[in-house]
């Protein structure tokens, strides 16, 4: 590590100003701050100093994300096994062929994202911002595993220029970057983002899963097909079949976007983001509280015409992107609620809104995504009624002792 901090201290005159490579500033410096932290300090002026950075923030919850990635990857040869008719499942080659199926789509979003940000920066002369880190990983886990490598591409340029480099760029867009590229795709593109279509990869990849798809093969969310349920009772099946119970709900092994499918694993990143400080036990916590209530009261009023409405409360929580937007969308510091009252408000709503919108939108099999975006547009003014209420309450008590 030592001569690689010598070599780049002896090209860094390069891309100073008046160097050739000037140009490059910009890319530079946004490179030496990945592979060494910064040395430099604030030498006037109060100023807080903390080891927790940008950075570390963002590498945390990248950490966070890899128990739904990883698992993700197996989900998807799994899916694809099933698919094929197939009753050995070979852990290395599923998870291998849900490597060789995400890393594309990875590669794309990170590229595109990142690219967009350098040129930005560059044009601007800052500093690049790390806050695709978590956007550009985010991406790919929130929409199916075969969606187009040219739609992502198209929808995360949208998203990040038009969602955050016109607002200032990181730390001042509006709205959760990664949610308005899963919106675009999915109104701009439903026939390969609804929940109603093959959430399953059928094809094989380096002559892996070779094989012919079963006969009446799906790959529809178990949310998809609740949502054309026909009568009083709901039948949840997998690609191959076989019923769907809670307990493969909570761990996973069902069709539906990559990252989204496991509840545990969720919860495995919860708790890391949790124990280190970076997400809001409060934003968390209501989430989950505001949906399971609105979830309750759906069951307690089930019909058929709403057949969602005729899932339990638990089978609410663990299926679509539940679990996933309340852990790592709506806790977004950027979007979310600052104070701590805004937060619970802010939560419990996005819960509520959730389970509202999948279960009376039979044309919509999931809320969680809408949900978010909507109570973004709302976080400021709930912080602000929450601060004019305490301005006015400590007014009135003010005004009681001075009479």
């Amino acid at each position: 590590m030592n001569s690689l901090r010598k070599y780049l201290d002896r090209i860094k005159p390069n891309f100073e100003p008046g160097g050739k490579l000037h140009a490059f500033q910009s890319v530079f410096d946004g490179f030496e701050t990945f592979l060494f932290t910064p040395t430099t300090t604030s030498t006037s002026g109060v100023n807080i100093h903390d080891s927790l950075d940008s950075k570390r923030v963002m590498i945390i919850v990248v950490l966070a994300l890899i128990p739904c990635l990883l698992f993700g990857m197996y989900n998807a040869g799994y899916q694809h096994w099933l698919a094929i008719g197939a009753t050995h499942f070979p852990f290395w080659e599923l998870l291998a062929y849900g490597f060789l199926a995400l890393l594309p789509r990875l590669i794309v979003s990170y590229v595109v994202g990142l690219g967009i940000e350098f040129m930005v920066a560059q044009w601007r002369k800052e500093e690049i911002q790390e806050g695709f880190l978590v956007s550009g990983i985010l991406i790919p886990l929130i929409c199916p595993i075969d969606i187009p490598l040219w739609m992502l591409a198209v929808a995360t340029a949208i998203s990040v220029v038009f969602v955050k480099e016109v607002f200032g760029g990181t730390g001042y867009n509006i709205f959760n970057v990664a949610l308005v590229t899963r919106a675009i795709l999915f109104f701009g593109y439903p026939s390969k983002m609804s929940g109603d279509s093959a959430f399953v990869p059928t094809h094989s990849i380096c002559g892996l899963g070779e094989g012919t798809l079963v006969d009446g093969f799906s790959g529809a969310t178990p949310l998809g097909q609740v949502a054309t349920n026909i009568g009083d009772t709901i039948s949840i099946t997998d690609v191959a079949g076989n019923a769907i119970s809670l307990w493969d709900m909570f761990l996973g092994l069902i069709p539906g976007c990559v990252g989204e499918t496991s509840t545990l694993c969720i919860l495995i990143g919860a708790f890391i983001l949790l124990a280190t400080g970076i997400a809001s036990w409060r934003i968390m916590l209501s989430v989950f509280a505001g949906g399971f209530v609105m979830a309750t009261i759906a069951h307690a009023l089930a019909t058929p015409t709403y057949p969602v409405s005729m899932l339990t409360p638990l089978e609410q929580l663990c299926l679509g992107g539940f679990a996933f937007a309340a852990v790592y969308m709506a806790t977004d510091p950027v979007t979310a609620s600052r104070t701590n009252p805004g937060k619970y408000i802010y939560g419990f709503l996005i819960g509520v809104i959730a389970i509202l919108i999948r279960t009376y939108n039979n044309g919509y099999p999931e809320g969680a995504m809408l949900a978010v975006l909507l109570m973004n547009s709302f976080a400021p003014l709930i912080d602000y009624t929450v601060v004019q209420n305490n301005i006015r309450r400590r007014l009135r008590r003010l005004n009681a002792k001075a009479e």
